[in-house]
Protein backbone atom coordinates (compact mmCIF):
# COMPACT_ATOMS: atom_id res chain seq x y z
CA UNK A 1 0.00 0.00 0.00
CA UNK A 2 2.87 2.35 0.74
CA UNK A 3 4.70 1.50 -2.50
CA UNK A 4 1.48 2.24 -4.43
CA UNK A 5 0.98 5.58 -2.68
CA UNK A 6 -2.12 4.58 -0.70
CA UNK A 7 -0.51 4.75 2.76
CA UNK A 8 2.18 7.11 4.01
CA UNK A 9 5.58 5.68 4.92
CA UNK A 10 8.19 6.80 7.40
CA UNK A 11 11.28 6.12 5.32
CA UNK A 12 12.95 4.06 2.65
CA UNK A 13 13.01 4.34 -1.12
CA UNK A 14 11.52 2.47 -4.05
CA UNK A 15 13.90 2.08 -6.99
CA UNK A 16 12.81 0.78 -10.39
CA UNK A 17 15.39 0.29 -13.15
CA UNK A 18 17.83 2.52 -11.30
CA UNK A 19 15.40 5.40 -10.79
CA UNK A 20 13.98 6.34 -7.40
CA UNK A 21 10.18 6.64 -7.44
CA UNK A 22 8.28 9.10 -5.32
CA UNK A 23 4.70 7.83 -5.30
CA UNK A 24 2.69 10.14 -3.06
CA UNK A 25 -0.63 8.93 -4.47
CA UNK A 26 -1.85 5.96 -6.55
CA UNK A 27 -1.91 8.10 -9.70
CA UNK A 28 1.88 8.51 -9.41
CA UNK A 29 2.35 4.75 -9.11
CA UNK A 30 0.08 4.03 -12.07
CA UNK A 31 2.04 6.50 -14.22
CA UNK A 32 5.22 4.69 -13.16
CA UNK A 33 3.80 1.39 -14.46
CA UNK A 34 2.78 -0.10 -11.12
CA UNK A 35 -0.55 -1.86 -10.52
CA UNK A 36 -2.00 -2.90 -7.16
CA UNK A 37 -4.43 -5.77 -6.66
CA UNK A 38 -5.74 -5.15 -3.19
CA UNK A 39 -6.40 -7.79 -0.56
CA UNK A 40 -10.04 -6.74 -0.20
CA UNK A 41 -11.58 -6.98 -3.65
CA UNK A 42 -15.16 -6.21 -2.54
CA UNK A 43 -14.51 -2.93 -0.72
CA UNK A 44 -11.38 -1.71 -2.52
CA UNK A 45 -10.90 -3.65 -5.77
CA UNK A 46 -14.35 -3.43 -7.33
CA UNK A 47 -17.41 -1.23 -7.54
CA UNK A 48 -19.90 -4.04 -7.05
CA UNK A 49 -22.92 -2.12 -8.39
CA UNK A 50 -21.08 -1.34 -11.63
CA UNK A 51 -21.05 -3.78 -14.50
CA UNK A 52 -18.16 -6.16 -15.11
CA UNK A 53 -17.25 -4.15 -18.19
CA UNK A 54 -17.28 -0.83 -16.34
CA UNK A 55 -15.00 -2.22 -13.64
CA UNK A 56 -12.52 -3.49 -16.23
CA UNK A 57 -12.45 -0.23 -18.21
CA UNK A 58 -12.45 2.17 -15.23
CA UNK A 59 -8.65 2.63 -14.87
CA UNK A 60 -8.24 2.46 -18.64
CA UNK A 61 -10.70 5.14 -19.79
CA UNK A 62 -8.01 7.66 -20.75
CA UNK A 63 -6.11 5.06 -22.78
CA UNK A 64 -9.17 3.77 -24.65
CA UNK A 65 -10.85 7.15 -25.18
CA UNK A 66 -8.06 9.78 -25.13
CA UNK A 67 -10.39 12.49 -26.48
CA UNK A 68 -12.45 12.25 -23.26
CA UNK A 69 -15.51 11.26 -25.27
CA UNK A 70 -16.55 7.78 -24.20
CA UNK A 71 -16.87 5.37 -27.11
CA UNK A 72 -19.12 2.56 -25.87
CA UNK A 73 -18.12 0.28 -28.72
CA UNK A 74 -14.41 0.57 -27.91
CA UNK A 75 -15.04 0.23 -24.18
CA UNK A 76 -17.20 -2.87 -24.60
CA UNK A 77 -14.70 -4.45 -26.99
CA UNK A 78 -11.82 -3.77 -24.59
CA UNK A 79 -13.68 -5.19 -21.58
CA UNK A 80 -14.99 -8.19 -23.49
CA UNK A 81 -11.52 -9.11 -24.77
CA UNK A 82 -9.95 -8.94 -21.29
CA UNK A 83 -12.87 -10.75 -19.69
CA UNK A 84 -12.43 -13.65 -22.09
CA UNK A 85 -8.64 -13.61 -21.80
CA UNK A 86 -8.86 -14.02 -18.04
CA UNK A 87 -11.66 -16.57 -18.23
CA UNK A 88 -14.31 -14.59 -16.35
CA UNK A 89 -17.36 -16.84 -16.25
CA UNK A 90 -20.34 -14.63 -17.06
CA UNK A 91 -23.12 -14.43 -19.63
CA UNK A 92 -22.40 -10.78 -20.29
CA UNK A 93 -19.94 -8.05 -19.29
CA UNK A 94 -23.04 -5.94 -18.65
CA UNK A 95 -23.92 -8.01 -15.57
CA UNK A 96 -23.09 -6.36 -12.22
CA UNK A 97 -19.80 -7.38 -10.65
CA UNK A 98 -21.75 -8.39 -7.54
CA UNK A 99 -23.31 -11.27 -9.51
CA UNK A 100 -19.97 -13.06 -9.86
CA UNK A 101 -18.36 -15.68 -7.64
CA UNK A 102 -15.34 -14.66 -5.56
CA UNK A 103 -12.91 -16.19 -8.03
CA UNK A 104 -14.47 -14.42 -11.00
CA UNK A 105 -14.57 -11.13 -9.12
CA UNK A 106 -10.84 -11.51 -8.53
CA UNK A 107 -10.30 -12.14 -12.25
CA UNK A 108 -12.12 -8.87 -13.01
CA UNK A 109 -9.86 -6.99 -10.57
CA UNK A 110 -6.80 -8.47 -12.29
CA UNK A 111 -8.25 -7.80 -15.75
CA UNK A 112 -8.64 -4.09 -15.15
CA UNK A 113 -4.96 -3.79 -14.21
CA UNK A 114 -3.68 -6.11 -16.94
CA UNK A 115 -5.37 -3.69 -19.34
CA UNK A 116 -2.98 -0.96 -18.17
CA UNK A 117 0.00 -3.09 -19.27
CA UNK A 118 1.98 -2.46 -16.07
CA UNK A 119 5.61 -3.42 -15.63
CA UNK A 120 5.07 -4.25 -11.94
CA UNK A 121 1.98 -5.75 -10.30
CA UNK A 122 1.60 -5.91 -6.53
CA UNK A 123 -0.78 -8.75 -5.63
CA UNK A 124 -1.96 -8.78 -2.03
CA UNK A 125 -3.42 -12.22 -1.12
CA UNK A 126 -4.42 -12.83 -4.77
CA UNK A 127 -6.19 -16.16 -4.19
CA UNK A 128 -7.78 -15.64 -0.77
CA UNK A 129 -11.35 -16.92 -0.57
CA UNK A 130 -11.57 -18.41 -4.06
CA UNK A 131 -12.00 -21.99 -5.25
CA UNK A 132 -9.27 -24.31 -6.51
CA UNK A 133 -10.17 -23.89 -10.19
CA UNK A 134 -9.99 -20.09 -10.01
CA UNK A 135 -6.69 -20.33 -8.12
CA UNK A 136 -5.19 -22.39 -10.91
CA UNK A 137 -6.40 -19.85 -13.50
CA UNK A 138 -4.79 -17.01 -11.56
CA UNK A 139 -1.52 -18.92 -11.13
CA UNK A 140 -1.44 -19.59 -14.87
CA UNK A 141 -2.03 -15.91 -15.56
CA UNK A 142 0.75 -14.90 -13.15
CA UNK A 143 3.17 -17.24 -14.93
CA UNK A 144 2.10 -15.84 -18.31
CA UNK A 145 2.67 -12.27 -17.12
CA UNK A 146 6.13 -13.00 -15.71
CA UNK A 147 7.08 -14.78 -18.94
CA UNK A 148 6.24 -11.49 -20.70
CA UNK A 149 8.59 -9.57 -18.42
CA UNK A 150 6.10 -8.29 -15.84
CA UNK A 151 7.45 -8.31 -12.27
CA UNK A 152 4.99 -9.53 -9.65
CA UNK A 153 5.29 -8.74 -5.96
CA UNK A 154 3.00 -11.25 -4.26
CA UNK A 155 2.00 -10.84 -0.63
CA UNK A 156 0.60 -14.09 0.73
CA UNK A 157 0.11 -15.89 4.03
CA UNK A 158 -0.34 -19.25 2.27
CA UNK A 159 3.03 -20.99 2.42
CA UNK A 160 2.39 -23.55 -0.37
CA UNK A 161 1.44 -20.63 -2.64
CA UNK A 162 4.53 -18.63 -1.67
CA UNK A 163 6.88 -21.57 -2.23
CA UNK A 164 5.18 -22.73 -5.41
CA UNK A 165 4.97 -19.36 -7.16
CA UNK A 166 7.98 -17.34 -6.01
CA UNK A 167 11.44 -16.97 -7.50
CA UNK A 168 12.58 -15.04 -4.42
CA UNK A 169 10.96 -14.82 -1.00
CA UNK A 170 11.35 -12.00 1.52
CA UNK A 171 10.07 -12.97 4.97
CA UNK A 172 8.72 -10.17 7.17
CA UNK A 173 8.83 -10.24 10.99
CA UNK A 174 7.46 -7.30 13.00
CA UNK A 175 7.60 -4.97 10.02
CA UNK A 176 11.17 -5.74 8.97
CA UNK A 177 12.74 -8.15 6.48
CA UNK A 178 13.88 -11.11 8.58
CA UNK A 179 15.42 -13.03 5.71
CA UNK A 180 15.61 -13.70 1.99
CA UNK A 181 15.28 -17.13 0.39
CA UNK A 182 15.67 -18.26 -3.22
CA UNK A 183 13.10 -20.65 -4.62
CA UNK A 184 15.51 -23.59 -4.52
CA UNK A 185 16.26 -23.25 -0.80
CA UNK A 186 12.80 -22.26 0.45
CA UNK A 187 10.95 -24.65 2.77
CA UNK A 188 7.99 -24.13 5.05
CA UNK A 189 10.23 -24.70 8.07
CA UNK A 190 12.73 -22.00 7.02
CA UNK A 191 9.98 -19.50 6.30
CA UNK A 192 8.17 -20.13 9.59
CA UNK A 193 11.45 -19.83 11.52
CA UNK A 194 12.19 -16.44 9.96
CA UNK A 195 8.58 -15.24 10.31
CA UNK A 196 8.62 -15.98 14.04
CA UNK A 197 11.89 -14.20 14.71
CA UNK A 198 14.27 -17.17 14.53
CA UNK A 199 17.50 -17.35 12.53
Amino acid sequence: RAIFGVDKHNGGTVTVNGSVLNCKKPEDAIKAGIAFITENRKSEGLILDFSIGSNITLPNLGDICPSHVLDKGKLNSFADELSKKLGVKTQSIHEPASSLSGGNQQKVVIAKWVGKKPSIIIMDEPTRGIDVGAKRDIYDLMNELTSQGVAIIMVSSELPEVIGMSDRILVIHEGKIAGELDHEEATQEKIITLATGGQ
